[in-house]
């Protein structure tokens, strides 16, 4: 049988070392000895002996529900085998955290971890009930982490001379020393006129970065999500 379906950097090959790794644009694959997290209902496939589990209590509340309405159930990944795993065919990366590294996310935006990572639900400095929500996760330690992005990010540098101001339903994420605060980029009077869309953005200041994705659409709401 022939096909460009059956091209060689479509096909799967065996993993020659544990943890995680790119499989193509749309998904990651984890070569798991042990165990690693991952965001419920994200794996598509799997080989070996795998067992996935619901987190309990304490972590299965990984990330309040934000303003979204959609919250971030995680699951335990335990076992020898290989999982891919992939999210309504967003595009996938891969960061990798060095000791010092912090980094401050969207749940929407997590995929998977490994278990090294540490991670912490913060609510966002300044945000209130903004649109993008009102609770983020800080991750830190040493590890990989799998990012998802509806589109193909922007990734804006931040300067103490050059703050950013983005969109609180396109954030995907940012360095984790920043500053963020809420900004009103129009007047009272052009609000009342019917507005130009634009009312309400996170600031962000000092050194480092953000992510935004070339969406500001909102996730749809999932029954029982």
């Amino acid at each position: 049988m022939q096909s460009e379906l059956f091209a060689s950097e479509n096909m799967a090959q065996p993993a020659t070392a544990p943890g995680l790794t790119q499989q193509n644009a749309k998904s990651l694959k984890y070569a798991v000895n042990g165990e690693c997290y991952a965001r419920q209902g994200a794996m598509v496939a799997f080989r070996g002996n795998l067992q996935f589990e619901k987190k309990g209590q304490g972590v299965g509340n990984f990330l309040k529900r934000a303003v979204t309405g959609e919250g971030l159930p995680l699951m335990t990944v335990r076992g020898q085998g290989e999982a891919w795993f992939a999210h309504e065919a967003a595009n996938c990366f891969i960061v990798d955290f060095a000791p010092g590294d912090s980094l401050t996310l969207n749940g929407r935006n997590v995929l998977c971890f490994d278990a090294s990572l540490s991670y912490e639900i913060k609510m966002v400095q300044g945000a209130g009930m903004a649109g993008g929500g009102l609770f983020n996760c800080l991750f830190s330690g040493q590890g990989r982490l799998g990012v998802t992005c509806d589109g193909s990010p922007v990734v804006i540098p931040v300067s103490p001379q050059s703050p950013v101001f983005v969109d609180t339903d396109a954030v995907v994420g940012w360095s984790a020393q920043l500053h963020t605060s809420l900004h009103r980029s129009q007047s009272f009077g052009s609000m009342i006129r019917g507005g130009s869309g634009e009312a309400v953005q996170l600031k962000l200041e000092g050194e480092g970065f953000v992510i935004v994705r070339p969406s500001e659409s909102r996730p749809v709401r999932q029954s029982g999500g």
